[in-house]
């Protein structure tokens, strides 16, 4: 079955017996106030270090701040508690283990080589507690001084200093929240690259309501990011279910690149989110989480994949131990199927349902990817599509859509597919368009409800989609309304005529222009 994390492993070592580094007595911090103060350290680091590598840097900065000031808490509480401050040596007494020398006052009391003072301390809280913190902190080159001069840093660790990050001073729904906002700006700040690890809130919101996750099922996203997929499925649960408590150990997902799995981590540690299970790692070619020869199963399966991913592992599909070209193998140029298939066999057998993000050209492509569609049309695994606006996403102006696919539909729905053009919910702003709550409503009602809206959703059966030739496109199936403001017939012909003749002035003087140059 599923491994789930241990508890913190113990060591014998704590540096209680100094005073901690933040104030004394600190008033909580406000969302905003962190917020700012949060950005602002971006700002030390801007010059030296590029705004793409922002992240790297601060994010384990202020996972180790916090987790100090936590551990100075709980010392004091013991303390108070017990009546014996020798009772707060003991690894139990704390959440994480901090080995001597480790603390963050230790780092900042360095007066030089603070680099190479921060990377022992992150690497052995990594080591003191293994099947928790192990990699979490990433691989910044805090040692190499051309980037982080030691003035740099000890600038930086100043600026946290000033935070007071305990539970007293910074409730963990707070933190979490100014966190988000922090990889908000770094992807606003990098654009093109934070496609890579950052979905917009409000399309994750809109997935999310789709499956509905509710206490004690389980969720996954196989290309889960900086973790927000995972996080707005708790944040539903609390919401619409009560307690997200349930959720503790059934959290899972998978990222490829180092920083931002461990961003992930971090994300759901500083959320208040202790047990849960995110692996660095290749899913197509390496798939973590498996149950025996079979690979694990999960009630919600979520995912804003790679759009058309270039090599992504079909030397190794080619024989897939777990079956994941039960649909066929998908082409090498483009791995959307491959993360869909791989998606539908995480899926639980009864109440397993998904939602992935996927360029539109999945929808109509033909050759291998038309065979695979057809395959899950007629095994009836797609429930709905959904075309969301263009420009939606960092890094693409692409329209992109989310299918959603269901193990085992309900009666009502078995033989039918829910196709919605929702291109048109979307506010424009100057760089990016966005999807805003009443969108996210909106569309949400069209899915639960399952039936036609004039315009914007048509509910299709599978046999009328084998007549088209199995393509899911869109504007097939739902046109949208014709504008008052379309002229009579004679009148357009009469345009279009006058158009042509406009065309064939404009290339026969460009042939003349040519000519003569000749």
């Amino acid at each position: 079955m599923i491994s789930k994390p241990a508890k913190p492993a113990a060591t014998t070592e704590s540096t209680s017996g100094n005073p901690p580094a933040s104030r004394a007595a600190v008033e909580p911090a406000s969302v905003g106030e962190l917020e700012s103060h949060l950005w602002e350290s971006a700002n030390i680091l801007r010059g030296p270090v590029d705004a793409a590598d922002f992240k790297t840097y601060i994010f384990p900065l202020l996972f180790f701040k916090r987790m100090c000031d936590v551990w100075d808490e709980e010392i004091q509480e013991v303390a108070r508690e017990m009546g014996d401050p020798e009772l707060a040596e003991f690894p139990e007494a704390h959440r994480f283990q901090i080995p001597k020398g480790c603390h963050w006052r230790d780092v900042r009391a360095r007066p030089s080589n603070v680099g190479t003072a921060l990377q022992r301390a992150l690497r052995e809280i990594e080591k003191a507690n293994p099947k928790t913190l192990y990699g979490v902190f990433g691989d910044a080159q805090w040692t190499n001084k051309e980037r982080l001069s030691d003035a740099l840093l000890k600038d930086l660790i100043e600026h946290f200093s000033r935070l007071a990050l305990g539970n007293r001073g910074v409730a963990s729904d707070v933190l979490g929240d100014a966190y988000e906002y922090l990889i908000k700006k770094f992807a606003d700040a990098t654009n093109k690259k934070a496609g890579e690890f950052y979905t917009p809130r409000s399309v994750v919101r809109l997935m999310v309501e789709i499956l509905d996750p509710k206490e004690g099922e389980s969720i996954y996203d196989p290309a889960c990011g900086t973790g927000g997929m995972l996080l707005a499925a708790v944040q539903h649960v609390k919401e619409r279910h009560g307690d997200a408590k349930g959720l503790w150990g059934r959290l899972f997902g998978q990222e490829k690149n180092l920083t931002t799995s461990a961003i992930a981590r971090i994300n759901l540690f500083l959320h208040g989110i202790e047990d849960f299970q995110i692996i660095r790692g290749d899913t197509l070619r390496n798939p973590a989480f498996y149950d025996g020869d079979r690979l694990a199963a999960f009630d919600c399966v979520i995912a804003n994949p790679p759009f058309s991913l270039e090599k992504w592992g079909e030397e190794v599909w080619s024989n897939d131990p777990f079956g994941r070209n039960f649909a066929g193998m998908p082409p090498s140029s483009s791995g959307d199927y491959a993360w869909v298939q791989h998606m539908v066999k995480s899926m639980a057998e009864v109440s397993g349902r998904m939602a992935v993000v996927l360029p539109q050209g999945a929808l109509f492509r033909k050759g291998v990817e038309g065979e695979i569609r057809r395959k899950l049309l007629e095994a009836d695994l797609i429930e709905g599509v959904i075309g969301l606006a263009p420009n939606l996403f960092y890094g693409t102006g692409l329209a992109a859509c989310i299918m959603v696919l269901r193990k085992r539909k309900s009666t009502t729905r078995r033989g039918k597919i829910m196709i919605a053009d929702a291109s048109a919910l979307f506010r424009k702003g100057r760089a990016q368009n966005f999807l805003d709550p009443e969108h996210v409503r909106e569309i949400a009602r069209w899915h639960h409800g399952f039936q036609d809206v004039p315009d914007k959703v048509r509910v299709v059966a599978v046999k009328d989609i084998a007549a088209e030739d199995w393509t899911l496109n869109i504007s097939r199936y739902v046109l949208p309304p014709l504008s008052e403001d379309i002229p009579p017939l004679p009148q357009a012909i009469a345009e279009f005529k006058a158009a042509l003749a406009d065309c064939r002035k404009a290339e026969a003087k460009l042939e003349k222009l040519m000519a003569e140059g000749d």
